[in-house]
């Protein structure tokens, strides 16, 4: 619970998390009587932020717009051969693909502390679930519904 609480002030201090969600996380933590789920507990990674989502679309210059000027992104990177556009502002949240089905999100991926792909490999098999490399959602493990759930470096 510790390092909750010091990740919660980590945050405060470099003003990514406002007084209103300080307050909310602490009281939340004091509720729960610091415990953690015991899955939380004995999960082999430490998982940090969803790092994006990809979202297939009919008109990828359409979706760019929209993403542009409603949300104020902007292109970071591109795969032109393959039709995708990541936007964000400083960083990658939203990974367009003109690729159908339309409207759906294909993937969304997951980052974690101290990645190594071989050790995540070996963690996951552990566990009984295989990684793969997908097309669109790259080195990954599916979740029980057959989500691709890509991982990714904090």
């Amino acid at each position: 619970m510790d390092q909750l609480i010091t990740d919660l002030v980590d945050r405060f201090d470099r003003g990514t998390l406002s007084r209103r969600h300080l307050v909310l996380g602490l009281t939340t933590l004091a509720a729960a009587g610091g415990a953690l789920p015991a899955a939380a507990q004995q999960a082999p990674f430490k998982s940090t932020r969803l790092d994006h989502l990809s979202v297939q679309t009919a008109n990828l210059a359409r979706s760019i717009e929209f993403y542009s000027k409603v949300f104020g992104l902007r292109i970071l990177s591109e795969d032109k051969a393959n039709k995708i556009a990541r936007m964000g502002v400083t960083k990658v949240i939203v990974s367009l693909h003109e690729k159908a089905p339309v409207g759906m999100v294909d993937h969304f991926a997951i980052a974690i502390d101290d990645f190594d792909r071989e050790k995540v490999t070996a963690e996951l098999a552990k566990l009984g679930l295989k990684t793969e490399d997908h097309p669109d959602a790259g080195f990954c493990v599916r979740d029980p519904d057959g989500v691709p759930v890509q991982i990714v470096r904090t």
